[in-house]
């Protein structure tokens, strides 16, 4: 059987994937340059450039993302972000942090992609005080102990760490993100990935069927849209659940 266009679609999700993360490292590149264009000086700058050459950003998209705000590209447009708040019945709260160069565009998804999914849009700070902003590092647990990893994070300046199934998490603050991944390194810690991200202050479990159906929808909506940076919220599915839901989205996913 002719399987061309399974592979040539592959190949174009694959494709589409990759240029979102080049895309979104652009644009925090971008924001960060316009504090400061030289790395050394400008920590916020440093730091996403830092996770950018971590995602195999060419450094050729480096130069271009730096030149928008340092107005060396007098072509460029201007990036900003922009962060939507949502409440559900039941108490779950998302945060979604959105970089764009088209505002009308951004809201006009992100209340599409909403409403799908049975929500509504609040104003500013209705969930935002749920949630701190902060780095969060991950470690694999299969390479390092969890008791190793305390140990070390107790020298550093780290606010947190938590065991969990899949990973070992490490919460820092923006200003001391780079001062601790570094030290970890430095130790032969393996780092799985490190991201700026928004921590609930608390959590709230979602357990009927078709309500994690429908959050794990819109997760996937938001992430194959372009804008779309970061995704906070403070649902707990639990893995049955969460492996029930992936099933039947599984089964029911027209391929061709």
């Amino acid at each position: 059987m002719w399987r061309g266009p399974v592979v040539q679609a592959r190949k174009n999700a694959v494709n589409a994937v990759k240029w979102k993360i080049f895309s979104l490292h652009a644009k925090l590149i971008a924001i960060a340059a316009v504090k400061w264009w030289d790395p050394d000086q400008n920590p916020a700058l440093y730091a996403a450039i830092h996770t950018a050459k971590k995602a195999w950003v060419p450094n050729d998209n480096i130069d271009r993302a730096i030149k928008k705000w340092t107005w060396e590209d007098k072509s460029a447009t201007q990036i900003s972000e922009i962060i939507y708040e949502w409440y559900a019945p039941g108490g779950i709260a998302v945060m979604v942090s959105t970089l764009t160069d088209n505002k009308n565009r951004t809201v006009a998804n992100m209340r599409h992609i909403f409403s799908k999914y049975g929500w509504t849009l609040w104003e500013t700070w209705a969930v935002s005080w749920m949630f701190n902003r902060a780095w969060v590092i991950f470690i694999d647990p299969n390479n390092h102990s969890f008791e190793s990893i305390e140990e070390l994070v107790y020298e550093t300046s780290a606010q947190d760490i938590i065991n969990d199934e899949s990973y070992i998490k490490i919460i820092t603050s923006v200003e001391d993100f780079l001062e601790v991944e570094k030290f970890l390194q430095e130790k032969g810690i393996e780092i799985m990935e490190s991201k700026l991200d928004f921590i609930p202050n608390n959590e709230m479990e979602v357990t009927e069927f078709e309500k994690a159906l429908k959050f794990t929808k819109m997760m996937e909506a938001f992430d194959n849209d372009e804008d779309v940076n970061i995704v906070s919220t403070n649902e707990i599915i639990t893995i049955d659940l969460q492996k029930e839901v992936d099933d039947f989205i599984e089964k029911n996913t027209f391929r061709t």
